[in-house]
């Protein structure tokens, strides 16, 4: 059993947990982070949302109903990314814009492939840690008096 505070301070905290995964997202092309850590860092943020509310309540949040699109859409970015420079006879994995050609900025971030790529990563990741979490939150939910 939790209690109000408990719960208001999950809820408060589930945003600038998204907030810090795309931030680590972003920043592993500047430094050290890249998607797997921001899926798993958003991951616990859910699993924070388990905790404080319980299966039943957790399970309304959109971002836990769409963990398993979430997983597809970002198996199927991964795969193009990694497969599409087949089409164009080159080796999987390529990215563009090629070395030293020019890049387009988003502030500090350089819009590569490779950007794309991590966006995949991330969301698979996420996908598959929210899956696993509310598999065994159904398990902990069914086996209570």
């Amino acid at each position: 059993m939790t209690t109000i505070l408990t719960q208001t301070i999950a809820r408060l905290l589930l945003p600038p947990t998204f907030m810090v995964a795309v931030a680590v997202m972003v920043k592993g092309y500047a430094d050290t982070g890249d998607g797997f850590s921001a899926g798993v860092i958003a991951g616990l943020g859910v699993l924070l949302q388990y905790v404080a509310f319980g299966y039943r309540v957790a399970e309304r949040l959109i971002t836990i109903r769409t963990a398993a699109r979430s997983l597809v859409a970002g198996l199927t970015l991964a795969l193009l990314v990694s497969f599409v420079p087949l089409l164009r006879g080159d080796p999987i994995l390529t990215h563009a814009p090629a070395p030293n050609a020019h890049v387009i900025h988003l502030g500090s971030l350089e819009l590569i492939t490779a950007v794309l790529f991590d966006v995949g990563v991330f969301l698979i990741v996420f996908g598959f840690a929210v899956g696993a979490i509310g598999m065994v939150a159904r398990a902990i939910d069914r086996s209570a008096p």
